[in-house]
């Protein structure tokens, strides 16, 4: 059976059903919204989705990878027939099967070059990337240019977090060995060290360790295994970033902050940051326990 035209497809009746969790106002501050989404695969393509099929007709959209056999598992756009190709190609062809009137700009590699002339345009920011390097300049430019960056971390729980033009940037917060280093001249060993500063993060302010293989989650830290992802846990946590970004583009109070929060399925729970002493005392639990687990490696 062929899809009807795109020329039956009217605005108004595709979001109607939207009014009542949102007014019509809002609904036309959500319609001319941007939103700079920068990684279309697990977390970012399930908040692309959810952004556009809520009613957010102007998308940029990044990302230098082509869908793979392993993203079945838990990207939205990744199918058998999407295999091989551009993940911003086929992100927003399917996009544009949903809303045939979306703006939808794409960016492969060179988007990060071109943050000065993006971010103006872009006050809201999607980060759905595991660069890095990338994601350090993102940070960086963000802050220059007044933007607000959506976030998750690398956890086994879904979360988020929402990183306001005057707050502390993750690599001041969580004490990346990258501070006075150029993006670009990060090295691997940097980008180990910061990922296990993240994980650390996650292990204290979250029950994260009692939701893993912790014996796999070692590996991953040394290199020698891809991420762990699940589909559940990844949607949901793109489905929490397309919630801020609601809450931005209406300016609606927002539970979380720059530090953000974890959601337990598991247990039906939202986890917030410790305090700080308990925080101190848990930090050096946990990194006596990683170097003992990553020694074992």
């Amino acid at each position: 059976m062929n899809p009807p035209p795109a020329s039956v497809f009217d605005y108004a009746e595709f979001v109607q059903r939207n009014i009542g969790f949102v007014t019509e106002a809002e609904q036309e501050r959500i319609r001319s919204a941007r939103v700079f989404v920068c990684g279309v695969g697990g977390m970012g393509g399930a908040c692309a989705l959810s952004l556009t099929r809520a009613g957010v007709s102007k998308l940029t959209i990044a990302d230098i990878d082509r869908f793979e056999l392993s993203n079945l598992n838990r990207q939205v756009f990744a199918f058998i027939d999407t295999v091989g190709e551009d993940k911003v190609d086929a992100t927003r062809r399917r996009l544009l099967m949903i809303n045939p009137e979306l703006d939808v700009a794409i960016r492969a590699g060179e988007w990060i070059e071109q943050l000065d002339d993006l971010l103006p345009e872009h006050p809201i920011v999607i980060n759905g990337m595991d660069h890095i390097p990338s994601g350090l300049q993102l940070y960086r430019k963000a802050r220059e240019h007044g933007a607000t960056v959506i976030d998750a971390y690398a956890s086994p729980l879904p979360s988020v977090y929402v990183v306001g033009p005057s707050d502390p940037r993750p690599e001041e917060r969580l004490r990346f060995p990258t501070l006075d280093k150029e993006w670009t001249e990060v090295t691997t060993e940097d980008e180990a060290a910061c990922l296990g500063r993240e994980i650390e993060h996650v292990l204290v302010h979250s029950s994260s360790r009692n939701h893993l293989d912790l014996k796999i989650a070692a590996e991953m830290l040394t290199g020698k295994r891809s991420r762990m992802s699940f589909a559940p846990m990844v949607i949901t946590a793109g489905n929490l970033m397309c919630f801020e970004a609601i809450n931005l583009i209406l300016a609606r109070g927002s539970g979380t902050d720059h530090r953000g929060y974890f959601f337990n399925p598991w247990t039906v729970r939202v986890e917030r940051p410790r305090n700080r002493p308990t925080a101190w005392i848990l930090g050096w639990l946990v990194r006596r326990f990683m170097q003992r687990l990553t020694d074992g490696i």
